[in-house]
């Protein structure tokens, strides 16, 4: 039997708007049934299950929706794309529906990167960025450094360039809701360094970072702090930005902290992966 249409039009629609409001979901699909149940349910039927726990869809029996749905949020928790598995797997004391075979598949937006200054790092940034799969949004304000021919190659083409002419503005139109986005501040100056992460601290991304030395940023951290910003979200900004990495080139810190957002991003801890070894 095939997925009703009415119900794949529902779920196509959830879909697209998980994706515009920068949420995440899980999609079950119900892959595999036991020879027993195959004239009750259906192959190929969906339950879409958002981060927040809403459902759109159904695999059939409440109890089995109600099951999968608690084991969506573990899943979403975890670094996993996609994932096969029974029901017995996670949820044994369902005996009737031993056997049944599921699809796990994450659903989100691709990851955003809105990174304020296009010098020699943050452009850097933006070419690595591009190419491991974000969206990136690089802001300046001199339009010489936002230039499409500077950033030409196929995958450079997905690179948006802003030159702005208000860094605060321009930084909360690309940040926007700020879920699934991360900002990078490595700009030239203190000034150019408060109004943004002004403005990057108003619109609450997963992540912003900031470089410069301790002192540096410091100095910003303690201006926005005056100003009566927020202390927890001020505690949250990543400052100096990067993982320890040793880096010394702007490709070297573009790298390190590229490796932090995505450390963030996937929940991974920084550490070398060999460190068991030495434990």
């Amino acid at each position: 039997m095939s997925v009703d249409k009415t119900e794949a039009q529902l779920i196509s629609k959830a879909i697209s708007q998980v994706l515009s409001e920068g949420l995440a979901a899980v999609l079950v699909t119900l892959m595999d049934l036991p020879q027993s149940r195959s004239a009750e349910w259906r192959i190929g039927s969906k339950l879409l299950v958002n981060e927040s726990g809403e459902t759109v869809g159904t695999l059939g029996p409440s109890k089995l929706d109600e099951a999968v749905a608690r084991q969506t949020q573990r899943f979403l928790t975890s670094r996993d794309e996609a994932k096969t598995v029974k029901v017995e797997e996670f949820t044994p004391e369902l005996k009737d529906f031993q056997g049944v075979g599921l699809l796990f598949e994450r659903i989100e937006a691709e990851p955003r990167l809105v990174i304020a200054g296009a010098g020699h790092v943050g452009a850097s940034l933006a070419r690595l960025a591009a190419m491991v799969g974000y969206r990136v949004t690089l802001i300046d304000d001199r339009g010489e450094f936002v230039k499409r021919e500077l950033f030409s190659s196929e995958n450079q083409q997905r690179i948006e360039l802003v030159a702005a002419e208000d860094w605060s503005e321009a930084m909360s139109e690309a940040i926007a809701h700020g879920r699934g986005v991360s900002v990078a501040i490595v700009t030239r100056g203190h000034k150019q360094d408060e109004d943004c992460l002004r403005a990057a601290i108003a619109s609450d991304p997963d992540y912003v970072g900031m470089i410069g030395s301790k002192r540096r940023t410091n100095i910003v951290l303690d201006k926005l702090r005056e100003e009566g910003a927020d202390e927890e979200k001020l505690r949250k900004v990543r400052a100096p930005i990067g993982l320890d990495i040793g880096a010394v080139s702007p490709e070297e810190v573009a790298l390190a902290i590229l490796a932090e957002i995505v450390a963030e991003r996937r929940h991974g801890s920084g550490m070398p992966l060999s460190a068991w070894r030495r434990t």
